[in-house]
């Protein structure tokens, strides 16, 4: 396969990635988000005990930039006191698995995941419900979130 090949393989992908974001309602985003911090909490979680630090390292780093996008797209000023709390439970979280790599710990990850599958399970009902409704999101597309809607 030559390398020419592969790159327009991944920038059909690219494409094709930046065009779901594109057409996904903002709920719809958010639970991505959350499955995408499960993903790589698990990953890390799962290999605390092989000892692979690196592994766990980055798959935690990548777990923090989703919560830090997360954090990013609150709308404080609009959101009133959900977003206030979703700032807190956020920043909280960072913590825990910061404390978690620090100490090579799964047990503070092992708890933010049970927090971010609670949440997803919530947002995926708030998805679910703008896509059948033409309700304000909860959130938009600049990325603040609001309690309308």
């Amino acid at each position: 396969m030559s390398f020419a090949n592969n790159t327009s393989r991944n920038s059909g992908y690219d494409a094709y990635k930046k065009n779901e974001i594109a057409t996904t309602s903002p709920g719809k985003l958010i639970v991505m988000l959350y499955d995408g911090a499960i993903r790589f909490l698990k990953a890390a979680a799962e290999n605390m005990d092989f000892k692979k630090f690196d592994y766990v390292n980055e798959n935690i780093q990548r777990a923090k930039d989703i919560l830090d996008e997360l954090i990013s797209s609150l709308n404080l000023e609009d959101g009133g006191e959900v977003a206030k709390n979703l700032l807190s439970l956020y920043i909280y979280m960072n913590q825990q698995i910061a404390d978690g790599n620090l100490r090579k710990d799964p047990k503070p990850i092992q708890e933010v995941l049970k927090m971010l599958n609670d949440l997803r399970g919530a947002w995926d009902e708030i998805a679910t419900k703008e896509s059948g409704t033409s309700k304000q999101a909860p959130i938009s597309r600049s990325g603040g979130f609001s309690a309308q809607g």
